[in-house]
């Protein structure tokens, strides 16, 4: 599966339509074109009839014995983002490779996996590059007839792309919230189909970031179909449409979360309905620790543990100042889910005990139930305001994020598009040089063999 584990995601798991990409349903035309002409070629028995300036310039005259349907190839698969590439995606590219090559004669596909020679990284690894496109670093290397697998290119750089970027992009949001857990809460952006693959890919950028920083970041997705790749549990709160159906109720909707989920589903209510955060998270805690303290009085344990409140969650609108601020002069930076919205946040629950009738010896532990009430931030978060948010020390103890997972943009440095090249044919045994200008064939030491 990984670097982190070693063992690849068994093909039975991906769930891709094999089929539909063994009749290059998923292909770029001018990919089953190629295909089409070389299947044709090779049944004729056709022998190249062209000149190559290119073979002639490595010394080799004599190739117009050559069967060009049978071209035998070496390609690689690389992606171009500086300063490197959290990989991810290559044991679906593989899977594909191996069970999708072959050719079709008539309605039965005739497979030829086994006839390829494929060397591929593991998922998780890095791939550096400096911006030079003749210094790359492959991720996967196939040999063998071209036109085996001449009409995978479009779906096996579509996972490593997807994947990769996701896995990328979740490595530097980890990194700008200094290991600080952020949430993969981006299944409303996208098909239910790219589910799986998406928390599998945000799975490795986080075990990346800890493999790197010496971190332990746990991965926290919002769908069972996003942890199905790595064996994870999904996890959650309640939408803003349960606190209508509760009639605006935020306290009343999160005592009966607390009373009929699980202790184990973290408690964590969602504050920003009536745009009044803090009121509503004192409100909430209130209630909490109320039932809390009876349940530890009566010795009822499993009480305690639904009555403990793991967090608090604002999600104000960029258009909206939180009721807390209203006092202040107006000011573009305190809209949304702002620094001064999260400081005012945290002073309230650290404080909010003191207000509460409590005996001498609830005291204290009042006051440490409500300092362990974390902050989850959400709403428009990316790497920038993320960093920005650290950089100023802003109190918030998770980020939750959507679609900055999928960001692929040359302005912002995010661009994770993989390229797959032909760098070399075999001649008469021996590989020869043939890819376009600006391009080579590269090396990369962490290419391993793979075995059918």
């Amino acid at each position: 599966m990984s670097i982190f584990d070693g063992k690849r995601i068994p093909t039975d798991k991906l769930n891709l339509d094999w089929e539909g990409i063994r009749r290059g349903e998923y292909t770029d035309r001018y990919f089953w074109n190629g295909m089409t002409i070389l299947t044709q070629l090779a049944r004729e028995g056709y022998r190249f009839r062209g000149h190559s300036t290119l073979l002639e310039a490595q010394g080799i005259t004599d190739y117009q014995h050559l069967l060009t349907g049978d071209t035998v190839v070496e390609m690689q698969w690389f992606p171009r983002r500086k300063p490197f590439t959290v990989v991810a995606g290559v044991d679906a590219a593989v899977a594909i490779l191996q069970q999708c090559s072959g050719e079709w004669q008539g309605d039965t596909f005739l497979p030829a996996g086994d006839r390829l020679e494929i060397l591929a990284v593991q998922d998780g690894d890095l791939a550096p590059y400096a911006g030079n496109p003749l210094e790359v670093t492959p991720v996967l290397k196939v040999r063998g007839r071209y036109r085996y697998f001449a009409i995978l290119e479009t779906p096996t750089l579509g996972v490593l792309t997807r994947a990769s970027r996701i896995a990328t992009n979740t490595y530097t949001l980890v990194k700008a919230a200094r290991g600080k857990p952020v949430l993969f809460f981006p299944a409303r952006f996208d098909l239910p189909a790219t589910q799986a693959m998406d928390g599998y890919a945000y799975y490795i950028g986080v075990q990346r970031y800890n493999h790197d920083f010496g971190g332990n970041t746990l991965p926290f997705v919002s769908t069972p179909a996003q942890a199905s790749l790595w064996g994870g549990q999904a996890g959650g709160t309640v939408a803003h449409a349960m606190i209508a159906c509760f009639l605006g109720d935020t306290t009343e909707l999160m005592l009966q979360f607390a009373r009929i989920l699980p202790p184990g589903v973290p408690r964590i209510a969602l504050v920003d309905f009536h745009n009044d955060c803090v009121n509503t998270s004192l409100q909430v805690a209130r209630a909490f620790f109320e039932r809390y303290r009876q349940a530890v009085e009566s010795g009822d344990h499993e009480g305690a543990q639904r009555y403990k409140l793991f967090g608090v969650r604002p999600d104000t609108g960029g258009e909206l100042r939180d009721r807390s601020l209203q006092h202040l002069p107006d000011d573009p930076s305190l809209y949304g889910v702002s620094p001064a919205l999260i400081r005012a946040l945290r002073d309230a629950l650290d404080n909010a005990w003191k207000g509460w009738s409590l005996p001498a010896e609830w005291r204290e532990r009042a006051a440490e139930y409500c300092r362990q009430i974390k902050i989850v931030a959400t709403g428009g978060f990316n790497v920038q305001r993320i960093r920005q948010f650290e950089e100023e020390g802003v109190p918030v103890d998770i980020y939750g994020v959507g679609s900055s997972f999928f960001s692929n943009s040359s302005v912002e440095g995010t661009m994770t598009d993989f390229t797959a090249d032909v760098v070399r044919v075999k001649v008469d045994n021996h590989w020869v040089h043939m890819a376009k200008e600006g391009r080579r064939a590269c090396d990369n030491p962490n290419l391993q063999r793979v075995e059918l």
